[in-house]
């Protein structure tokens, strides 16, 4: 379960590393869904190390910013 857990973890850190320096939006998305187990798994904590789970949030909102991003670009 564990090796899941740091798979999800590898994979969304170099999602997000090639997304932000892409500005995809798809690799973002990517980024997102397979944060979301990591974050589910720190909201249950009961210290400040819960605000971990709101990363997924920062995830999502970088993803619509770099979809509007994308079509107001194609739309040009």
């Amino acid at each position: 379960m564990l090796l899941l857990w740091y798979a999800s973890f590898l994979t969304s850190i170099i999602t997000l590393a090639f997304g932000i320096f892409r500005r995809s939006w798809l690799l973002m998305l990517i980024s997102t869904i397979t944060f979301i187990p990591i974050a589910s798994y720190f909201f249950g904590a009961n210290s400040a190390v819960k605000y971990v789970g709101l990363t997924s949030i920062i995830f999502l909102l970088l993803t619509v910013f770099f979809w509007f991003s994308d079509r107001k670009t194609k739309a040009i």
